[in-house]
């Protein structure tokens, strides 16, 4: 059970505001369908909003005001309108109330939400004094005190204290705006500040990318962290294009261009480290969206040991890529963290005695002592004409982003076959079924059978948060169904550590297949992906399905995101 959602019902029983029998229905359901006690004690009726916002204060130890006491009134000489926008204050329910040198008081509605807290506190540079008030309360106040100070608003309007108070100063449709103009309002430092918070904050809260996209009345700001969309508090929907013109000035695409879609890229240095960044710009009906990719190359593990394998899997993984020669495939859906775990089998064998080539597209992380090469099909420069021109190149391993053709697929095959180790990936849901997906784009079983040595497939799952995950015993019906034995299992709660996401990070479950003398009898026989899958578990691997299950037994990770992850692979 929870500690924070028990010691808050703990609060409203010792208030007299609701009873046991009562706490203890509320957690049945938030245990069945999730959700917030606070959020399902009202939907029940069981307590009055100002009932647990003043619990709440009291658990978080954070002061409640209201609009009765005269609590709820922001100073009204300190231009706080200025420093936290209205648009702010009303999508976020938060009210600046007044402010101590460094230190600014506000009511929040959700002093639970810490990336609030935080976002609110880089934008105004003040650390965030919080106080909690109720939500009706809190946009009663917005309107009182925002729509007194409207009139000052042109008093100030050069005075731009944040990002969110850049406001546009042309009367004109932003299509309208001169390319210089563009420019020099991308150039504007609310801009600039704003376009490095929100590449800084993305880094910071480990995202793998940033969506900024336009709407008809609003624009959409969202991270993606551990392989899930967070939708981030927005800038102002006239901001949208200072911004995208900005990053493309930094990404040195055609500002002009706004018909067609675009890809570039830049550097960014963040606390002494370079951080890679890749640029897609895609236009739409109400403006350009953009997706920046980050790629933190300095702090990216590429180590097979901290992939997330088990020890019987790791240690099969290690004795293929060791082979002299071979055909070594990682296979799964895209997002899956197939090209790190090829990244990380090539650091763990780069030695100066080797020679190593790889072919990719695109090249997301450039490795010293490997020679990398992005392929141009433009100008002729395929995965299979790079290969082509490898073997002339004196190779010892090659690398291949991807197999999608039958060219492709025979020249790794004649290499492996010619005594080099190849190494790729497929886009198939399991290990076996590599080796019949090769077959169906044509490549001979009796030239597969020598070459192929090693199949992984693998997913990527979301790691339980280790400050805050809690322990639960399963139903009758889980421990049958899964086969979880009697443990108890762990499923995500949330804290400050992990943004009260309940996870922190992500791991590998893996289905490694080493294919012995017996497959390779089977490929030659031309049997179907199941029996292959049969023949291999009788063999001793352990599926995706069961790696996943073991991740869950294990405490690594919840029942919820193996059964995900692994969908339609049992």
């Amino acid at each position: 059970m929870a500690r924070a959602y028990l010691k808050l019902g703990e609060i409203l029983i010792k208030e007299g505001i609701i009873t046991q029998g009562q706490l203890d229905e509320v957690i049945k359901i938030q245990a069945k369908e999730g959700g917030r006690l606070g959020e399902i004690l009202l939907k029940l009726g069981f307590a009055t909003e100002e009932d647990v916002v003043i619990a709440l204060g009291k658990q978080l130890n954070i002061p409640y005001v209201s609009m009765g006491a005269g609590l709820l009134k922001p100073s009204a000489d300190q231009n706080l309108d200025i420093l936290v926008s209205k648009e702010f204050a009303i999508k976020n329910l938060i009210l600046p109330l007044s402010k101590n040198m460094n230190s600014l008081t506000c009511a929040i509605a959700d002093p639970l939400d810490i990336i609030l807290i935080d976002n609110l506190r880089k934008m105004t540079n003040c650390e965030i004094n919080p106080v909690v008030a109720t939500k009706p309360e809190v946009l009663k106040a917005i309107d009182d005190f925002y729509g007194k100070r409207d009139i000052l608003k042109a008093a100030v309007k050069d005075s731009y204290k944040t990002v969110d108070d850049f406001e546009p100063t042309l009367e004109v449709e932003a299509e309208e705006l001169s390319i210089d103009r563009l420019i020099a309002r991308a150039e504007e430092a609310p801009v600039v500040k704003l376009v490095d918070l929100i590449i800084k904050q993305a880094i910071d809260e480990r995202a793998s990318d940033i969506h900024i996209e336009p709407f008809k009345e609003k624009m959409s700001l969202r991270y993606r962290i551990d392989g899930v969309l967070h939708e981030i508090p927005p800038p102002a929907k006239h901001l949208h294009l200072p911004i995208i013109s900005r990053i493309k000035i930094l990404a040195k695409l055609d500002i002009a261009e706004k018909r067609l879609p675009q890809d570039g890229g830049l550097t960014v240095k963040i606390e002494g480290r370079n951080i890679d960044l890749r640029i897609s710009v895609m236009p739409t009906i109400y403006g350009e969206k953009i997706v920046m990719r980050i790629l933190d190359k300095e702090g990216m593990t590429l180590d097979l040991a901290h992939m997330g394998f088990y020890s019987q899997q790791l240690e099969g993984f290690r004795k293929a890529i060791r082979m002299p020669y071979g055909l070594i495939f990682m296979t799964g859906p895209t997002g899956s963290g197939k090209s790190t775990s090829l990244y990380a089998a090539l650091n763990e064998i780069k030695t100066p005695t080797k020679n190593i080539v790889t072919v990719e597209d695109p090249v997301e992380y450039h490795m010293e002592g490997i020679n990398q090469v992005q392929v141009k099909p433009e100008i002729g420069l395929t995965f299979a004409s790079a290969l082509r021109f490898f073997l002339r190149q004196d190779p010892d391993i090659m690398m291949v982003g991807e197999v999608r053709d039958l060219e492709t697929a025979q020249i790794c095959v004649r290499s492996a076959l010619t005594g080099h180790l190849v190494l790729s990936t497929l886009h198939t849901n399991d290990a076996p079924s590599a080796i019949t997906r090769l077959i169906d784009l044509g490549v001979e079983p009796y030239l597969l059978m020598p070459s192929i040595v090693l199949i992984v497939a693998q997913r990527l799952v979301r790691r339980l948060c280790s400050e805050c995950k809690e322990a639960f015993e399963p139903s009758p019906e889980e421990r049958e169904r899964f086969n979880l034995g009697q443990d108890l299992i762990y499923r995500a709660k949330g804290c400050d550590k992990c943004n009260h996401i309940g996870y922190r990070g992500r791991t590998c479950i893996g289905e490694v297949l080493f294919v012995d003398d017996e497959i390779r009898s089977h490929i030659v026989a031309n049997v179907n992906a199941q029996q292959l899958k049969k023949i291999a578990c009788a063999h001793g691997m352990a599926t995706l399905y069961e790696s996943g299950l073991k991740k869950v037994q294990d405490g690594t990770t919840s029942l919820e995101e193996a059964l995900s992850a692994t969908i339609g692979v049992e």
